[in-house]
C-alpha cells in the first residue's frame, strides 16, 4: 500500500536556502567514497550475472550483501521461491539457477522510499566483456551502465546520508533483484506477490541508464512466439505435404493491416525524435522453420512484439492480436502460439510532486535543467505504478551503449547520482520537509 504522506508538502521549493548548502554536504560524502563505490561497481561487473539463463546470482547477491553489511546495512539474502504456476500460453519456468534478492533498509517506520535495481544483465558475446577494465575515468563492461554501477551510487548515496547522521522520518528501502531482463516473473513480480515490497511507499527510484535525463514514463509490452504447423514431404512430392512457411507467410500479412493501425498512434509524453512517439508492432523479429532446402517445411515460427505507449490499453490491444491468431486458425492454419513477455506501460505526470523532487535535485547537483523522456522499453517502475506508488528511473548509464558490445559508465556520473539519490531521500524524508 502506498504512503498516505501528503506529497504537495514535500517538493523541495519549499525550503529552497536548505538545498545548496545540503548539496554541499552530501556532495562531500559522497566523494569520500569515490574508490569504494568505483571499486564495488567493477567486483559487480565481474559477476557475470548473464539472463537468460541466470547465473552467478548468489554469488552477486551475497557480494551485495556483504558490502552493505559493511556500510553498517542490515542487509540479507532471500532465496525466491518458484512460481507455483504460470498463465495460460506462458512458457512453464525452466529448471535452473535459484533467484536471489537482496534487501536493505537505513531509518524506520513509514514513509518509504524505495531505492530498487536489478543486478541481472543481458548475455555478453564475449567473457572479455567482464573483466571491467578502467579507461578516461570510466568502467567498461557488461552491466556497467545497465545498472551495477548505478547500484552501486545508491548504496553510498544511503551511505552518505549515514555519514551525516541525516534524521529520516521514514525509511529508505535498498532493494536488488535478478531478472529484470526476461521480464521480472521471478524477481520484482514474485516479490510483490509475496507482499515482501512496496509497503507504505512514497517513491520508488530506479537507476537504470538514462543518461542524465529522468524517465518518468516506459512502454508496455506483449511479445508472442506463433508457431505454425504443416506436414513434411520431398520437394518432388512437395503436393503431399503442407508448407508451414508459406502459411506463416499469410498469418504474418494478416498482422501488416494491424501494424499499420497501430503505427498511426502516437504518445503524448516527450520522446525523440518524432517518429520514436508512434506505438509499435514489430513483425517476425525472429523467423525459424524448416530443415533443409529441398523438403517441405513441417514447422516455421514467428515472433510478434507489440509496444504499447501509455494511452493505450495493454488488454485491449493483446486481444487484438489474439483474435487475428483466432481467424487465421478458423481459415484452417495449425497454429498454438505462447506469451514470451508481458508487461503493462507507466506514466508520470512531469508535474507530480516526486517528479517534480527528482528534476529539482538533478539542477542542483549538476547546475543544469533535467528533461523528462519516456523510456522506449519496459521498465519496472511498472510494479510500483500499478500500485498507485510515484516511480521514476534516472542513473548514470548511457541506454546508447547498454546491452552492447563497449557498454560503459562515467564515474563522474556515478557520483553525481549517488548525490542526487542522496538529495532525494532528504527532501522526500527529512525532517524538514514536514515541518
Amino acid at each position: 500500500m502506498a504512503s498516505k504522506l501528503a506529497l504537495s508538502s514535500i517538493h523541495p521549493g519549499r525550503y529552497p536556502r536548505l538545498v545548496p548548502e545540503l548539496v554541499r554536504q552530501i556532495r562531500r560524502a559522497v566523494a569520500r567514497h569515490r574508490r569504494a563505490m568505483a571499486s564495488l561497481t567493477e567486483e559487480l561487473v565481474r559477476i557475470p550475472t548473464e539472463n537468460p539463463p541466470g547465473q552467478n546470482y548468489r554469488a552477486c547477491a551475497e557480494l551485495l550483501a556483504r558490502r552493505m553489511c559493511r556500510l553498517g546495512l542490515a542487509a540479507r539474502v532471500e532465496k525466491i521461491p518458484p512460481l507455483k504456476s504460470s498463465p495460460a500460453n506462458q512458457p512453464q519456468e525452466p529448471a535452473a539457477e535459484p533467484r536471489y534478492s537482496v534487501r536493505a533498509s537505513y531509518g524506520a517506520g513509514r514513509p518509504a522510499l524505495y531505492f530498487h535495481g536489478h543486478y541481472d544483465v543481458v548475455p555478453a558475446s564475449s567473457s572479455a566483456q567482464f573483466r571491467a577494465r578502467r579507461r578516461n575515468s570510466s568502467i567498461y563492461g557488461r552491466g556497467s551502465g545497465d545498472m551495477k554501477a548505478g547500484l552501486a551510487a545508491m548504496i553510498y548515496a544511503v551511505r552518505a546520508l549515514m555519514d551525516l547522521k541525516f534524521k529520516l522520518r521514514g525509511r529508505i528501502e535498498i532493494v536488488c533483484v535478478p531478472d529484470e531482463e526476461t521480464g521480472g516473473r521471478r524477481g520484482t513480480a514474485a516479490l510483490f506477490a509475496r507482499g515482501a515490497i512496496g509497503g507504505h511507499a512514497v517513491a520508488m527510484l530506479t537507476p537504470e541508464p538514462t543518461g542524465g535525463v529522468i524517465w518518468n514514463a516506459s512502454r508496455g509490452a506483449v511479445s508472442l512466439r506463433v508457431r505454425i504447423k504443416g506436414k513434411p514431404a520431398h520437394v518432388g512430392l512437395s503436393f503431399r505435404g503442407v508448407n508451414a512457411f508459406e502459411q506463416m507467410l499469410a498469418v504474418a500479412r494478416a498482422f501488416e493491416k494491424e501494424k499499420r493501425r497501430v503505427s498511426r498512434r502516437s504518445t503524448r509524453y516527450r520522446i525523440a525524435p518524432a517518429a520514436a512517439r508512434r506505438s509499435i508492432l514489430l513483425i517476425g523479429g525472429r523467423c525459424e522453420g524448416g530443415v533443409n532446402f529441398n523438403a517441405v517445411p513441417a514447422d516455421c515460427a514467428f515472433t510478434l512484439d507489440r509496444r504499447i505507449n501509455p494511452e493505450e490499453n495493454l488488454a485491449a490491444e493483446k486481444a487484438r492480436l489474439l483474435q487475428t491468431l483466432a481467424r487465421a486458425r478458423r481459415r484452417g492454419v495449425h497454429l498454438d502460439w505462447e506469451i514470451i513477455q508481458q508487461g503493462d506501460s507507466a506514466g508520470l505526470a512531469e508535474t507530480h510532486p516526486v517528479a517534480r523532487t527528482l528534476a529539482h535535485a538533478a539542477q542542483a547537483v549538476t547546475g543544469r535543467p533535467c528533461a523528462f523522456e519516456m523510456c522506449p522499453g519496459l521498465l519496472e517502475t511498472r510494479f510500483y505504478a500499478a500500485r498507485g506508488i510515484p516511480a521514476l528511473a534516472y542513473g548514470p548509464g548511457l541506454l546508447s551503449v547498454a546491452h552492447g558490445p563497449n557498454e560503459f559508465v562515467s564515474l563522474r556520473a556515478m557520483e553525481s547520482c549517488a548525490v542526487v539519490y542522496a538529495l532525494v531521500a532528504a527532501c522526500l524524508l527529512g525532517e524538514e520537509a514536514h515541518r
